[in-house]
């Protein structure tokens, strides 16, 4: 392993006094949308940044545009249901900045919903690797390099409002982003003695390529996503951006095993049971 490389001071390598200064993170799904926000704002607060996910060219750029801005980035392309990508991205991070301190675990997948006895099974498929295994593959190999460290760390993964309800997305995203909860909540019993915190964010319906898509194929969709907020309007990626960052810094310190809520107002509506 490298020796592990400063990110203090006036280094050029992050604004001092950032929410995450001197930490190693790394972000999935980070091509687009949330992902990509937060691949900015981890940089703009100090951290140095190891990217992960399956469009390189896209990784690419997005490094190019935060080590413009004097912050510190690199693209690890990879899938996070394949374990071995996983470890090679958690590698990378250790030898291109001595260690990992904290992870947002943001990969997923979705397709428009069909009625259960209409979904292929390719789809459940897909969606369980992707949201279930890519958190899980994620976890087995950030882990073991936090708990070497001593200095434990932070996860954060994302789940969903239809991680707590049934949302009327498909039904297996739903079991996917309740399972999801489920790991958060069992990783952060079992590592909280050690340092580790495990929270995950409860988002609701975001801005991305996925739902742009997703609104032009079927009419009146938009507007049913937007009439259970109480904003009355979608959230942008940057707005869950913040929340991840929050969560991996110090300011959340007494915080593991959390479900915490971004959903415009959902969650304060929904019926309990």
């Amino acid at each position: 392993m490298t020796t592990r490389e400063s990110t203090h001071g006036d280094s050029g390598h992050g604004p001092r006094g950032g929410l995450l200064t001197g930490r190693v993170a790394m972000i999935t799904g980070a091509s687009s949308g949330i992902g990509a926000a937060a691949a900015k704002l981890f940089a703009r607060e100090g951290a140095a940044v190891v990217l992960t996910a399956r469009r390189a060219d896209r990784l690419r750029a997005l490094v190019e545009e935060i080590t413009a801005g004097g912050g510190r980035a690199l693209a690890a392309p990879g899938d996070v249901s394949d374990s071995g990508d996983v470890r090679r991205t958690v590698e990378a991070a250790v030898e291109r900045f001595g260690g990992l301190d904290c992870a947002f675990n943001n990969a997923g997948y979705a397709t428009i919903e069909s009625c259960l006895h209409e979904t292929d099974d390719e789809v459940y498929e897909r969606t369980m690797d992707v949201n279930v295994r890519g958190v899980w593959n994620c976890m087995k190999h950030q882990l073991p390099v936090m708990l070497a460290s001593g200095r434990g760390g932070s996860i954060v993964n994302t789940s969903s409002t239809a991680g707590r309800y049934a949302t009327g997305a498909s039904v297996p995203y739903v079991a996917s982003k309740h399972a999801i909860l489920g790991i958060t909540r069992a990783a952060a019993a079992e590592y909280g003695e050690q340092g580790i915190r495990v929270n995950a964010l409860v988002v609701g319906t975001t801005r991305s390529e996925m739902i742009d898509e997703a609104v032009r194929q079927v009419p009146g969709l938009e507007e049913a996503f937007i009439a259970p907020q109480i904003q009355k309007r979608m959230a942008a990626p940057q707005e869950i951006a913040e929340a991840a960052v929050w969560l991996c810094s110090d300011r959340s310190s007494f915080v593991t095993g959390a479900a915490m809520p971004v959903d415009g107002g959902i969650s304060a509506q929904a019926k309990a049971g």
